[in-house]
Order: structure tokens, then C-alpha cells, then sequence
């Protein structure tokens, strides 16, 4: 094998990408990607060394923790050049943690101890050799026991999951030393020969840091931008030329709104950035026109028709066609060979990214064609549902709502997702579908019509807003008297693809959720045992079909 990679949904045969990635990134890039993690690792474990003296962990290191990790997560980062910078800085942080952890050693390998500490979890020193490839055995094979390489995976993706998060928290202004903690800890246990049962204690305990990690970003985001309101975005075009952006990042679209203010530049969002228009502080903005095109996976062909730059502030972006090449920017943790990089924002309050080259080539375009006409509705984030909570209540008691479906996640290429569309078109005209995240894109623009005036499908926004629809369903078993979340009229047929999807998908069995469908895969990390733990003590199960499924759950099965 050339490299090893199955921490995502669509890896190739269902067990793991052993020659190319199937999101398109080559074996030496998958080997970085492994060597980085590693070295976060590493940089974890000498942490918690140094924790044990007293010391605690700065906030350069937090912030490094954080983004190194989110640059490894699914479609994130293609490039090369910037994951070995990546690795060099992850190289001499771990080092700088080694010393202070042993007081300062000295041999030359940036701790110096004779070769004693050699044995220690992250105290080897790693290279990369002419091809790039890691002259260690940094990789997730390196775990002989598939049972414990499955339980670190999966803290390890759920962690990655929190990074991300944490990041976008963290561009707001809004930290919690706590969550970091947390990494901290997680990531060092990876690199212990610790039993199972601590294992799986510590996936759980991974689970409530990612239930944390969402309430501080929906905080931020509210605090900033205000609480997202029922709005209907528009999937036309204007006449002007227009910057797209995908990714998650509403921070840096503000940027790129503040700074295209009276150009003649329309601002579109794309994909995840969709719920950017439910924000009222976002959407005041009258160059703010549209959403254009659909998931993340449709981006060859709407990044080409779109005709102006577009920017990728987060995942997900995927093997880049040429004709567009010289208009993508990427910025903050994506990278792709070719294209246009945006500056980190300089230190300081208020300061901003430049956006300024990617507008002075947007004028240069002609406006987007345009591909579909219309409007969708969103913006039942939980203080949208909650404020119709009485009419939401009154339809549930009256019997005019059987049953929520939260069918939240990830949308993906593979045929079998039409599965989501299919559940969605079969669910009876007395169910609703609570959504959050990219797998919105299989329904939200079928005419499902309403019940009472509530729409059939609520979109409580991007796959981190997931928090939202666990509001509401605690908030639910409140107002109606239940002592169990799982004796409410809501089922949880879930899609997902990368690791914030698994991050949320521990927040739910952290909360207590049980019975959760999860498709179109089981993941491939998981070992038949830990398959079997979740199965009995969550009632995880596969998606069906559609047809089965839907009858399973209006029956509350």
C-alpha cells in the first residue's frame, strides 16, 4: 500500500484507500496528513507531561492544536507546501513541549536524552524522505488491535471534529480553556496502551467536550451576528459579477460583505455557507443576493458556470478542474495546489482579512449564469422553533404532526444517498423533517409543502447548528412531561461523510440518544466489536430502505 486512509464515508471498497484517495488527495499528501496528526499527538502528550508540573498550555499552542488538526479533516487540504510547513512547526512545538515537560534535556534532537525518553509516545523524531512520504510508522495501522485502533480513530475523529469547531469559535473571540483541555487529554490517551472500557469511557467523554464545543460556537455566532431568523434566500442571479463562497467560516465572509460594499460586487454563498443568509447582521447586507448551486460535491460544475472567483474558507473542497483554477482562493485551513491563497487576518481586534485581489478579479468576470430560479426557506435555528414552540405543540397534541425525522449530516456522490431524497419524498404529509447541514441538499428544494404553516422541512442551518436540533428535542421533552429523550415523537436517520459529522454524531449518543439510523455506510473504522458495543448500548443501525425505514420510524422503531 502506498498509503491507508478510511476516516471518511466514501473510502474506496468500504474498507480503506490504499493507492488514491477517493476525495482525490495522493499518497504523499495522505502521508503528511498522517505525520501531522502524529505530531499533534506528540505535541498532546508532552502537554500533558507538562500539565503534571504546573504548566499550562498557551494560547499559540491551542490555536496551532486546533487548525493543524482541521487541516487533516476530509477535503480540507491537497496542498503539499503548506502541510509540510505544518509539519515543521508541529516538529518544533512538540520539541519546545518535550523540554519544558523534562526541564530541559539537550542532545540535539531538541530534548537531548541520551536516547532514554526515546520509547515515549511522541518522542520520536519524524522526517519526510525525497517522495514525502513519513519515515515513521505515523499511520492508523501502526495500532495492531482493530478494536483499539477503532476506539482511537474515533476519538481521534471526533477530536478533529472539535478542533474545527473550536476554530470557528475562536475567530469570533469566543475560547473555552476546557474544550482545549480536552484535546489535550484525548489525543495523549491515543498514544496509551490504555484498555478498552477506558477507551470507550473517553469516546463518551469526547462526546459531551463536542456538546460544549457546539454551545460555544452557537453562542458566538448568535452573539455576533444575532439570532437567525425564517428567511427565504433566493437561487437567482443578478446582473452583476458576484464572488462565490463555500465553506463554513462566517467570519470570513463578513470580511469579503464589509469589502465589497459599494463595488458592484454581488456576494453568493455556496453549500454550507448557505445559512449565512438566515443570520440578521449578514443578511442586512444588500450585496448578500443569493444561494448558487447545491452541495459540496456539485462544485465542478457550479464553481465553472458560476463564471466569477470563488473562495473556499473551509472543507469541503475536491479535485479542482482547470478551468476554474485561476479563480479559486483558499484561505484558513484549505489548501490546493494552484490556488490563490488569502492571508491569515493580522492579530488585533477588528482586524480583517484582504480580500481586495479576489475583488479586483471578480470585476473583471461576467455575472454567473444562472442555473435554477426560486427560493428556499430556513432559519429554524432552536430559538426559531422554540419561538413557534406553542404551534408546534398544539400540532403534535392535535395528532397533525406524527413524527420529526432529524435528517442532519452530510450530503456525498455515492448513489445510495439518494436514499435521503427517497425517505423524504415517502415520509406521510404528517411528519417533519428537521435538518441541519449539507444532506439538506437531497430535499430542500422539493415541494414538500406545510403542515399548519410549518414548513416540512425546518433547516436549523450548517452541520455545527446539529446543537439546535438537540435543543429542541430537550426542550420538547420538557414542555410535554417526558423523562426520556427517546420517548419523544422523533426518529434520527443521520447521513454522514467526514469527521464533524462522527463528532456530532457523539454529542447525540453522549445526550442519550438512542436508535439513531446512520447511512449510507457504517464507517469503516469501526472494528465488528465496537460496531457490536454501539448496537447494543445505542441501538445504532444501518440504513434500510427508504420504504422500510420510513414505516420503522413513523412506528416509532
Amino acid at each position: 500500500m502506498s498509503m491507508f486512509c478510511f476516516q471518511c464515508q466514501e473510502t474506496a471498497g468500504g474498507t480503506g484507500c490504499k493507492v488514491k484517495g477517493a476525495c482525490g488527495k495522493v499518497d504523499t499528501v495522505a502521508d503528511q496528513q498522517d505525520l501531522l496528526v502524529y505530531l499533534v499527538k506528540g505535541i498532546a502528550f508532552w502537554v500533558a507531561e507538562a500539565r503534571k508540573v504546573g504548566m499550562k498550555v498557551d494560547n499559540s499552542t491551542r490555536k496551532f492544536l486546533a487548525t493543524a488538526l482541521f487541516t487533516t479533516i476530509t477535503n480540507a487540504n491537497f496542498d503539499g507546501d503548506s502541510l509540510s510547513k505544518y509539519i515543521q512547526d508541529a516538529e518544533k512545538i512538540r520539541d519546545e513541549w518535550r523540554v519544558r515537560a523534562l526541564g530541559g534535556c539537550g542532545s540535539g534532537c531538541g530534548c537531548s536524552c541520551g536516547g532514554e525518553m526515546a520509547a515515549l509516545p511522541g518522542c520520536a523524531v519524524v522526517s519526510l524522505d525525497a517522495a514525502g512520504k513519513a519515515v515513521s510508522e505515523a499511520g492508523v495501522l501502526a495500532t495492531v488491535n482493530e478494536d483499539v485502533r477503532s476506539l482511537r480513530e474515533l476519538i481521534t475523529y471526533g477530536v478533529k471534529g472539535i478542533a474545527a469547531y473550536a476554530h470557528h469559535a475562536a475567530e469570533l473571540g469566543y475560547e473555552d480553556a476546557e474544550i482545549y483541555e480536552h484535546i489535550v487529554t484525548a489525543l495523549a490517551a491515543t498514544t496509551k496502551d490504555l484498555p478498552v472500557d477506558e477507551l470507550v469511557a473517553l469516546t463518551l467523554a469526547t462526546g459531551g467536550c463536542v456538546v460544549k464545543t457546539l454551545a460555544l460556537l452557537d453562542k458566538a455566532n448568535t452573539i455576533t451576528y444575532g439570532v437567525p431568523q425564517i428567511t427565504k434566500v433566493q437561487l437567482g442571479v443578478r446582473k452583476n459579477p458576484g464572488i462565490l463562497v463555500s465553506g463554513h467560516d462566517l467570519r470570513d465572509l463578513e470580511d469579503l460583505l464589509e469589502q465589497t460594499k459599494g463595488t458592484g460586487v454581488d456576494v453568493y454563498t455556496h453549500s454550507e455557507m448557505l445559512p449565512a443568509h438566515y443570520y440578521p447582521r449578514l443578511k442586512a447586507y444588500d450585496n448578500l443576493v443569493g444561494n448558487y448551486g447545491g452541495s459540496w460535491w456539485h462544485q465542478n460544475e457550479d464553481f465553472e458556470s458560476f463564471n466569477g472567483p470563488v473562495l473556499m474558507t473551509t472543507n469541503c473542497v475536491i479535485p479542482v478542474k482547470g478551468s476554474y483554477l485561476n479563480r479559486l482562493y483558499v484561505t484558513g485551513a484549505v489548501g490546493y495546489p494552484g490556488a490563490l491563497k488569502i492571508a491569515d487576518r493580522p492579530d488585533g481586534q477588528g482586524a480583517r482579512k484582504d480580500f481586495s485581489a479576489i475583488i479586483r478579479q471578480a470585476k473583471t468576470c461576467p455575472p454567473p449564469r444562472e442555473i435554477e430560479t426560486g427560493e428556499i426557506i430556513g432559519g429554524f435555528a432552536h430559538g426559531q422553533i422554540l419561538a413557534l414552540a406553542d404551534k408546534v405543540i398544539a400540532a403534535v397534541k392535535s395528532g397533525a404532526i406524527k413524527r420529526f425525522v432529524v435528517m442532519a449530516g452530510c450530503d456525498g456522490r455515492m448513489k445510495d444517498r439518494e436514499y435521503f431524497t427517497d425517505v423524504a419524498k415517502q415520509l406521510p404529509a404528517d411528519s417533519v423533517i428537521l435538518t441541519a447541514g449539507c444532506a439538506k441538499y437531497r430535499y430542500n428544494k422539493l415541494p414538500l409543502g406545510d403542515i399548519g404553516g410549518i414548513p416540512r422541512v425546518l433547516d436549523a442551518g450548517q452541520c455545527n447548528d446539529s446543537y439546535s436540533l438537540a435543543v429542541v428535542a430537550i426542550k420538547l421533552k420538557e414542555v410535554l412531561g417526558l423523562d426520556d429523550i427517546n420517548k419523544l415523537p422523533i426518529s434520527y436517520d443521520i447521513a454522514w461523510y467526514e469527521q464533524k459529522a462522527v463528532a456530532v454524531l457523539l454529542a447525540l449518543l453522549y445526550l442519550g440518544v438512542r436508535d439513531i439510523r446512520l447511512g449510507p455506510t457504517i464507517p469503516a473504522f469501526l472494528s465488528p466489536n465496537v460496531t457490536a458495543v454501539l448496537v447494543q448500548k445505542f441501538g445504532i443501525k444501518k440504513t434500510a430502505t427508504a420504504e422500510a425505514d420510513v414505516q420503522a420510524m413513523m412506528a416509532g422503531v
